[in-house]
């Protein structure tokens, strides 16, 4: 096709990019409407934009999907997540079943065995780079999660009784106040039997 405009052609759309609305990166030029993440579409710029090859990212996309991977890698000491990169093409492996606790000894003490302190879950070793804390406890981040659903935990979305964690929802629904007129609003009657 011929390039009558004799301008610069967009490194997405291939079309030609007009000095008011172009954009260089790494030698190439967009529209500033074109450069925008592969991944999720956020707007880039300078100080957000990560290259590989021909294509462009933010950052988080980039880390997620060429980043290095394993624990304590791009999430930040503590933080758990549940995006899993699927949209990126990364293939996982699934956590092993959810096992409520087993150690019916929750104290300190009974917890380290060895030097090392034991996940209340599977019992095992608990590491340094493995290691959430949560309900006064050392977990292993596999095992941060709701004894009733299973459901991932944070230590702001987490509920303890007896040494267990719950969810918010799990806890509020199995030991939370029950009868009639409860989660109805202020001013509700409550009437239980």
């Amino acid at each position: 096709m011929p390039n009558w405009g004799g301008g610069k052609k967009c490194g997405v759309c291939q079309k030609t990019v007009y000095f008011a609305e172009e954009v260089q990166c790494e030698g190439s030029s967009f529209h500033k409407s074109c450069f925008l993440c592969m991944v999720c579409k956020k707007n880039l710029d300078s100080t957000t934009v990560a290259v590989h090859g021909e294509e462009i990212y933010c950052k988080s996309c980039y880390g997620k999907k060429y980043g290095p991977k394993g624990y304590g890698y791009g999430q930040g000491a503590g933080t758990l997540s549940t995006d899993k990169g699927e949209s990126l093409g990364i293939k996982h492996e699934e956590a092993p079943g959810h096992r409520p606790t087993t150690n019916p000894n929750a104290s300190k003490f009974a917890q380290k065995i060895g030097g090392s302190e034991r996940c209340p879950r599977c019992t095992q070793a608990v590491y340094a780079a493995e290691k959430v804390i949560g309900a006064g406890k050392s977990w292993h981040k596999s095992c941060f999660r709701c004894a009733k659903c299973g459901k991932g935990l944070e230590s702001t979305t987490l509920a303890d009784k007896d040494g267990e964690i719950y969810c918010k929802g799990c806890y509020a629904k199995n030991f939370g106040p029950k009868g009639f007129g409860f989660g109805q609003g202020a001013g509700a009657l409550v009437h239980s039997e």
